[in-house]
């Protein structure tokens, strides 16, 4: 199954990094310096139905956690997993943003961009085992009725 990713990053050398290494590794991936508006934002991702989001908090023109806000509270985009790299180190940014649903939460210091991608490929890796695992008993369960 090919995983899309949406990235959503202002800093254009973590931006075409990131793009690069998902791309070279055979992903999907679309980018935004979010330098449009949120609605066009929105609407690039429902169009392009990514299977995960990198979302950086600290963004020129928009608020990165009104974006994630938008994502998680729309039936369309709600399932998608968001993944925010950013340079927000405080409590604060890291509880609102797993309480508007983040489910990672990256600090750009802690990491280069090559580890980050380890990361995250990592995360889709183990949530492709998880689906395959939840589909196999979803199948048994068929099986045994």
């Amino acid at each position: 199954m090919s995983k899309k990713i949406f990235i959503i990053e202002d800093e254009e050398g973590i931006l075409y990094g990131l793009q690069d290494h998902f791309t070279s590794d055979g992903y999907s991936v679309e980018i935004s310096s979010a330098d449009e508006e949120l609605e066009d934002l929105l609407g690039r991702i429902k169009k392009t139905k990514p299977n995960y989001i990198i979302l950086d908090l600290v963004l020129p023109k928009l608020d990165g956690l009104e974006v994630l806000k938008r994502i998680k509270n729309d039936d369309e985009t709600a399932d998608i997993q968001v993944l925010i790299f950013t340079d927000l180190s405080d409590e604060d940014s890291r509880t609102r943003s797993v309480g508007l649903g983040a489910n990672f939460y990256f600090l750009k210091s802690e990491m280069d961009v090559t580890e980050f991608a380890d990361h995250v490929e990592k995360i889709m890796e183990n949530k492709q085992v998880s689906d395959a695992s939840a589909e196999d008993a979803e199948e048994n369960d068929l099986v045994l009725e």
